[in-house]
């Protein structure tokens, strides 16, 4: 079986050197071993294809959509749970300056707000407000991207998961790409706008293609489930960001 993986989500998900790398590839790829009856490829892919291919019933299964289920009704049914995220908000400075901006949306009303292309983040409060225009959404690749639109202020704020971005902007700081203070802007962190889950998730327009779909989310639920309880997860995180 071939299971894509988002290419352009560092550090759950990510291609290095043309292979799949990320926590989620590390928790997977054990859990794959462990199932026996299938010999499972784990394909990074741009995000936006993956979800196509997935749609389309092209694509078995893919990691690691939010459990979205009326905005995709085409993935079904979703794996247990992997991991937990915690999308935030981080703005600039100045931003967060003049306001605690501890509720989510309304205290970012008039803001112009980062997201990665095909995500679907902030909950249905910050699209309504977006709808009615009063805050505008500005789509870019990834997080790299939407970083560097934040520090040259072409966007106030910027919403992901809050691991994803620290890693990032650290590796970008290493690299030199991202001159916090000087060229860039300085970035503080804000509101906690939900805490999400990763899944695998399944296609559910196969036609009957997989008539294996059931049994293989079965088994990898029980999987999934004794390494969350026995604390294997935790430590493949620990381990990967450390």
């Amino acid at each position: 079986m071939t299971v894509y993986a988002d290419e352009n989500y560092p550090p759950y998900s990510y291609k290095e050197a043309g292979k799949v790398q990320g926590i989620y590839a590390e928790i997977l790829k054990i859990a794959f071993a462990r199932m026996p009856d299938y010999q499972v490829k784990i394909v990074p892919i741009p995000w936006k294809r993956g979800l196509k291919l997935i749609e389309t019933g092209s694509a078995f299964a893919i990691y690691p959509p939010y459990f979205h289920v009326m905005e995709r009704p085409y993935i079904w049914p979703y794996s247990l749970p992997i991991l937990d995220e915690r999308v935030v908000a981080f703005c600039r400075s100045e931003i967060l300056a003049t306001s605690l901006r501890g509720r989510w949306p309304e205290d970012y009303y008039g803001l112009k707000i980062g997201i990665n292309a095909g995500f679907h983040l902030g909950g249905d409060g910050f699209w309504q407000a977006v709808k009615e225009n009063k805050l505008k959404v500005s789509e870019a690749k990834g997080n790299r991207e939407n970083l560097l639109k934040l520090g040259l202020k072409r966007i106030d704020c910027y919403i992901n998961d809050r691991l994803s971005i620290l890693w990032e902007l650290k590796q970008m700081k290493l690299k030199g790409e991202y001159n916090e203070g000087g060229k860039h802007a300085r970035l503080l962190e804000g509101a906690t706008i939900t805490i999400e889950q990763g899944f695998l998730g399944f296609t559910a327009n196969d036609q009957g293609k997989y008539p294996f779909k059931e049994d293989f989310k079965k088994q990898l639920d029980i999987i999934i489930y004794e390494m969350r309880r026995n604390g294997l997860t935790q430590r493949i995180i620990e381990d990967f960001v450390r």
